[in-house]
């Protein structure tokens, strides 16, 4: 039996519409000072997203107990709705009168060039949302409004519930100092290879010394699996071959899922991040984040197959 994961993020709506042609056909190097373009874009899709979305997703396809924390607009009911028939607790999802729910509109070229708008709307007031009083085994704090993690990290530390810092897309919001003082509350901390190297470049230390305050590092590494640092130790995480390289969005998502999964049955962190390159792996071969549906049992065949591992029964 699995307990609940708290899970503090954003939850978003993705907007992605494909322009058939090239951007620098059309943006031109000796106009950019008075910039005036349109770009037909005949194919778009809309994706439920957002971190704390895309992770609490991940979390139920392998049957755990996610409670998404996010604050979400007056346009949110869909999402809503599609979680509750997922059997996913929404409790913790706040809605904001007069706001609107975090959005992403991105146009992409055919070069696989990329402009996009962000706008935050009820993200933007997440550390409203109390999650005070609430139990759980693990939570995770997930990119957010900056107020809103800081606020999260300091109410789970209050009331004794471990958490994972993942800083991913946040990065741009904290220097070294932050980031130390993120540390000194949480119990672990999950980075790319490349916010890794940014994370050693503020803090003036190394994964390895950052890892000795805490129970855990994990350090995922696209194709190349994982390097998971913990007790002293460092510990490389074979990959697993997708079936087909679609969408790297979310993939990062998806790996939270299955370490969360693991930690709250109490695995190993080695194979708790087995599961979690798994669950990356089966994402990035379908488009969107959360459009990978996966019966629990073939999650089971295909951990058994690439690790020797089960999922309980």
């Amino acid at each position: 039996m699995t307990s609940p994961v708290l899970i503090c993020g954003s939850v978003a709506f993705d907007t992605i519409a494909v322009f058939e042609g090239r951007f620098k056909e059309h943006i031109l190097p000796d106009r950019i000072h008075a910039l005036s373009v349109s770009f037909l874009v005949p194919r778009m899709r809309r994706e439920f997203g957002g971190c704390a979305g895309n992770i609490a997703y991940n979390l139920q396809l392998l049957g755990g107990k996610p409670i998404p924390v996010a604050t979400v607009g007056e346009d949110a009911s869909d999402y809503l709705q599609r979680f509750e028939q997922l059997g996913i607790d929404i409790s913790l999802l706040q809605s904001l009168p007069g706001t609107l729910t975090a959005q992403c509109f991105i146009t992409t070229d055919l070069d696989d060039n990329q402009i996009s708008a962000f706008h935050p709307g009820a993200m933007e007031r997440s550390a409203e949302n109390d999650l005070t009083g609430r139990s759980a085994a693990w939570a995770i704090v997930a990119p957010d409004s900056k107020v809103g993690m800081v606020t999260h990290a300091k109410r789970l530390h209050a009331q004794g519930t471990p958490f994972i810092f993942d800083l991913g897309q946040a990065m741009p919001l904290y220097d070294g100092k932050d980031i130390l003082e993120m540390l000194a509350l949480a119990q672990a901390m999950t980075v790319n290879d490349y916010e890794a190297s940014i994370v050693e470049q503020r803090t003036g230390k190394s994964i390895e010394q950052l890892a000795q305050g805490l129970k855990a590092v994990v350090v995922t590494r696209g194709a190349n699996g994982a390097t998971l640092y913990t007790e002293g130790h460092q510990h490389h995480i074979d990959p697993v071959t997708p079936t087909g390289v679609v969408d790297p969005t979310g993939c990062g998502d998806a790996h939270r899922g299955g370490l969360l999964y693991g930690l709250t049955l109490g695995w190993s962190w080695q194979d708790a991040c087995k599961l979690g390159n798994l669950m990356g792996s089966i994402k990035i071969a379908s488009r969107g984040p959360q459009n990978h549906a996966p019966t629990r049992a073939e999650i089971d065949t295909q951990f058994h197959a690439q690790y020797g591992l089960r999922l309980p029964a």
